[in-house]
């Protein structure tokens, strides 16, 4: 996937930014009331940053609020998702840093839209 690309997804959307070598960079719009899938992967680690709305992201089980301005570490293999708990889209830059950024490197562990293995 290129700098520019769109997909459209059952919880909102994305754009790529920038596709290098060693990074990838998303900008992710979660519509309200969505969530994506609780997932890992095994050869990228995440940043994200919140740049509207609200929500909650689980990491590890673990569960915390987010809005404009926090920002939230996933680390390589770590059981991740994002919700939007308000009433307007949750916006957030996502920065992949690893090895591989395909789609064959999520694993997910549950999902709202049927999209398990």
């Amino acid at each position: 996937m290129s700098a520019g690309e769109h997909d459209v997804r059952p919880w909102g959307s994305y754009t790529v930014l920038d596709d290098a070598t060693g990074h990838k960079v998303k900008r992710i719009i979660v519509s309200p009331g969505r969530r994506l899938s609780y997932q890992s992967h095994s050869k990228r680690s995440e940043h994200w940053f919140v740049v509207s709305g609200v929500g909650e992201v689980t990491l590890d089980g673990t569960l915390q609020p987010v809005e404009a301005g926090s920002a939230v570490d996933v680390g390589l293999g770590t059981p991740h998702r994002i919700a939007n708990t308000g009433e307007e889209p949750l916006v957030f830059i996502e920065v992949q840093h690893g090895e591989y950024f395909g789609e064959d490197d999520i694993v997910r562990l549950e999902d709202d839209f049927g999209r398990l293995p």
